[in-house]
């Protein structure tokens, strides 16, 4: 049997797999084959019928569906052609991609270069531990946003929000529109883990109370939610005897953070990052296997999607320079970035010094809250950079411009830190 051949194949048809498919075709690659398991292209976006994207990528403000369907219309028409309700099942270092679909059965695919854009999925309840029952009315939040935007469907009256990710907070003000009491939103860290203007308009706007560093303890009701019990917790993130307070809900909402949706990357082969659960990539944001490129969610779990579709551009111009032999020839000068003092991770982890851009994007989350603190950047232990941030937050990315001119003033360069310090 032939097996089918494309130089680029793109997995998923969100927000990353179509800027990547775009900016593939721009770059010259006409063999393009984007494959989604869903019934239609856009991804998550598709729920979020909320504004606030595009400001960055359109210069307006979007909601998730407008956003998504402007790249959609990009993808028609440049002509690029997708497979919709189709699931790929593995890739292996060769870059063959299996799929399966109700047309075709199961069938292999070569590819040229990979892109994974597979996005990332919720942290379920059963990572949780949380005593009780398993009444109905326990949703992710974002379970609970397609149940909505989507099917149209009320979820609730009565509702507890455990986590403070920016799914969570849209939820609570989607919820409080549609009729419903959000009574509190509780978080287990001491700070949130959403961007600070969804703190204000999802919750401060409607009266919405957060609690910080109180998670659930127990859920009570059998058939369906009755109500759940809330805690304190101590710095160790353990409840604290004497603190528990009830609250009678029908609906508790998890929104307890996102996790790339890595299991195909892995079956690959390929080297993936403890901290972001997704793998390993240098400058152009190529795994350790060659020819597989990855860009957004997949990659680390982005704030704003601007910089998702930022970041999928660059790896579909990259990926079209890998198939078409246009990557510079001569020895490499890898350099590694590492993340120190309150910096949990950088993407990427390594650059390559001699064939790099004229700059590079290094995008970073920190571990805590800091107030007046400097982001640093340090070359061979040389600090080069010290930026003065008012406040630092775990919910809202940063990033550091790296000049290649800057760094070719170090010839012998071996390693990048970036770090927070107080002074």
């Amino acid at each position: 049997m032939l097996k089918e051949v494309h130089d680029i194949v793109i997995i998923g048809g969100g927000p990353a797999g179509l800027a990547a498919a775009v900016a593939a075709r721009k770059a010259g690659v006409q063999d393009i084959l984007i494959l989604e398991r869903d019934s239609s292209l856009g991804g998550i976006l598709n729920q979020c019928i909320h504004n606030g994207f595009g400001l960055h990528t359109f210069k307006e403000e979007l909601t998730g569906p407008e956003y998504a369907s402007r790249y959609i219309a990009m993808v028609e028409e440049e002509k690029i052609p997708y497979r919709l309700n189709t699931m790929v099942i593995d890739i292996n270092e060769n870059r063959e991609v299996t799929v399966i679909s109700r047309e075709n059965g199961m069938e292999t695919i070569q590819a040229g270069a990979v892109i994974l854009a597979m996005g990332c999925r919720e942290r379920p309840r059963g990572a949780l531990n949380i005593p009780g029952y398993r009444p109905a009315g326990i949703y992710s939040a974002g379970t609970a946003q397609r149940l909505m935007n989507i099917e149209g469907l009320s979820v609730g009256k009565e509702v507890v929000i455990l986590g403070s990710g920016d799914i969570g907070l849209i939820m609570a003000r989607r919820m409080t529109l549609e009729g419903a009491k959000v009574k509190v939103v509780a978080e287990l860290m001491p700070y949130s883990g959403g961007l600070k203007r969804n703190i204000v308009q999802c919750l401060n706007d409607y009266g919405i109370p957060l609690k910080l560093s109180h998670t659930v303890v127990d859920i009570q009701g059998k058939e369906r939610v009755t109500g759940i019990t809330l805690a304190e917790v101590g710095p160790d993130r353990k409840p604290i005897p004497g603190t528990e307070e009830h609250y009678s809900c029908d609906t508790l909402l998890l929104s307890v953070g996102l996790i790339p949706e890595n299991e195909l990357t892995r079956g690959a082969g390929v080297e993936m990052n403890r901290v972001t659960s997704g793998p390993n990539v240098n400058d152009q944001l190529e795994t350790s296997a060659e020819g597989i490129f990855a860009c957004g969610n997949v990659l680390h779990v982005h704030d704003l999607v601007d910089y998702v579709s930022e970041e999928a551009t660059l790896a579909g111009t990259n990926a079209a320079a890998y198939v078409q032999n246009r990557r510079s020839e001569g020895e490499a000068h890898p350099v590694t970035l590492k993340a120190e003092n309150g910096i949990r991770y950088t993407v990427p982890q390594t650059i390559d010094m001699e064939h790099m851009n004229d700059k590079v994007v290094v995008r970073f989350r920190v571990a805590d809250v800091y107030k007046d603190r400097y982001v640093s950047v340090y070359f061979d232990g040389e600090r080069v950079a010290h930026r003065k941030k008012k406040v630092l937050a775990p919910g809202e990315m940063e990033q550091v411009i790296l000049k290649k001119e800057e760094l070719q003033k170090y010839p012998d360069l071996k390693e990048i830190v970036f770090c927070t310090e107080v002074e």
